[in-house]
């Protein structure tokens, strides 16, 4: 590439650059092609974005919005990392170990661009599925609940999966992670036992659905009664009817029984 320039400036421009500043020249050249081609990838993503937007489908909207970030920021992840290389060859003996480098950066950050997306793409989808609830019957709406519970699952599968390609690509061995990590996973877990218990307590609130957003609970074990308003990884937030906020780790609906008088069936007045 770097002969192919110097041979275009010259026969075609007839521009003979001096040696001293063939480094600045080609590092000038880089760097305006990755501004030519991010701006290109902006245009063409834009056009494709409106074009989408017209038609029924929703799908192809999700991906063409949660593809337009990572996408340009892999165009300045290639084109910055052959810049540098090129400004290495002016370097020392050195210059062959730090292009190994960042070759491995360029990796790391291709990767970092993928996981993005998929990131992104499952935060689209997410609320593409909450859009097309929104116009159905509630017996034919999908559980918003279990579509959230979903994506957190799967981004948490993407991040740990991102890590675990980063630290190849990087030169550590992953299998000697895996096995350092059962090993340290055991005294993490008795270290962390309440906040794991925390995360398994609101994974089963997702699953075996006891309440939901909005319903009303109490427990005749703790003083806990009010209106569901959050359901998290880590605790439910449940407003009382005086209205201050109570904060529930989700390890507590392990150890308690809950009531959901918002799922009766019938009521019994008594009168006097």
């Amino acid at each position: 590439m770097r002969d192919w320039l110097l041979n275009t400036l010259d026969s075609q421009l007839g521009i003979t650059i001096d040696e001293r500043w063939q480094w600045a020249t080609e590092l000038f050249v880089v760097v305006t092609l990755v501004l030519i081609v991010n701006l290109a990838v902006r245009i063409v993503l834009g056009y494709l974005e409106r074009g989408a937007q017209r038609t029924a489908n929703k799908w192809d909207d999700a991906i063409i919005h949660a593809v337009n970030a990572p996408v340009r920021l892999a165009v300045w992840v290639i084109g910055l990392s052959f810049a540098s290389q090129l400004a290495l060859l002016q370097a020392d003996a050195e210059a062959e170990k730090m292009s190994e480098w960042l070759t491995s950066l360029r990796g790391v950050g291709l990767t970092i661009a993928f996981s993005w997306f998929l990131i992104r793409f499952i935060r689209e989808v997410e609320n593409r599925v909450d859009e097309r609830n929104q116009g159905k019957p509630e017996d034919e709406r999908m559980d918003k609940h279990s579509v959230e519970a979903i994506s957190k699952l799967l981004r948490v599968s993407v991040i740990i999966t991102t890590v675990l390609v980063i630290m190849q690509t990087l030169g550590f061995s992953v299998s000697g992670v895996l096995a350092f990590g059962g090993i340290g996973g055991i005294a993490i877990g008795f270290a962390a036992k309440d906040i794991l218990a925390n995360f398994f307590g609101g994974l089963f609130i997702y699953l075996d659905k006891p309440f939901v957003v909005g319903d009303w609970i109490k427990s005749p074990d703790q003083d806990v009664e009010g209106t569901v308003e959050h359901i998290g990884w880590r605790r439910t937030v449940i407003r009382r009817f005086d209205k201050r906020p109570l904060y529930v780790p989700n390890g507590t609906f392990n150890n308690i029984s809950v009531e959901n008088p918002s799922r009766m069936t019938n009521r019994r007045i008594h009168e006097t």
